[in-house]
């Protein structure tokens, strides 16, 4: 399954940021302003909430053409024909996921330095993720901020497609853009927008201008 062109837009469609009812609204609203790939993530509810959440974050994704990613959860993804699955370093291991999800679903790895960039290129996904670029209050107990440098290193290291994660924002995404992101994954400054169509619009001025 094909990543949007680069550079793009990724939301992490976060339940504990916007609260569980509203995330289905929400994907809608991104789905429908042209983001073409979102993530849900719901770390905190328990089984059966995140299946029926994810059951209808991929109806309101897919009825705007958007597609939808899983956080963490393979089986998840697989029950819901979710379009791909996002796993950490602590998660299943990107092979396991392929086996449970299939050939053709998306799968996307965290990493967070350049040792796991260069290991991350023998597995079975089909980007790289790596964070926090900047300083983040999205994510508990983060891992060292890379930067610009570190983010720029990583481009030089991987053909994989590159997604930058953490502390991104409409005035810097130009810039990490620029250092050689594919996407670029975005939380807090775009879901506490009080206008999410705009936001989106302003992030992708700022893609378009790096």
């Amino acid at each position: 399954m094909r990543l949007p062109p680069a550079p793009f837009l990724y939301p992490i469609v976060d339940a504990d940021t916007v609260g569980p009812s509203q995330v289905a609204a929400v994907v809608e609203t991104l789905a429908a302003a042209g983001v073409r790939l979102l993530q849900l993530r719901a770390k905190a509810l328990g089984d059966r909430a995140l299946l029926e959440l994810a059951r209808e974050s991929v109806r309101a994704a897919h009825g705007h053409g958007a597609l939808l990613v899983i956080d963490d959860r393979a089986d998840v993804a697989r029950l819901v024909a979710a379009d791909g699955v996002h796993v950490g370093q602590d998660d299943l291991s990107p092979a396991d996921v392929r086996a449970v999800v299939g050939p053709d679903a998306i799968v996307g790895f965290s990493t967070h330095n350049l040792e796991q960039i260069d290991e991350a290129g023998g597995e079975p996904i089909d980007y790289v993720a790596l964070g926090p670029i900047f300083a983040t209050r999205s994510k508990q107990n983060p891992d060292p901020v890379v930067g610009l440098p570190g983010l720029a290193a990583a481009r030089a290291r991987t053909r994989l497609p590159l997604v930058a994660i953490g502390g991104i924002t409409r005035a810097n995404a130009a810039a990490v853009a620029a250092a050689g992101a594919d996407g670029l994954a975005v939380i807090s400054d775009l879901l506490r927008s009080a206008d999410l169509a705009a936001a989106v619009r302003d992030f992708e001025a700022a893609l378009r201008a790096g």
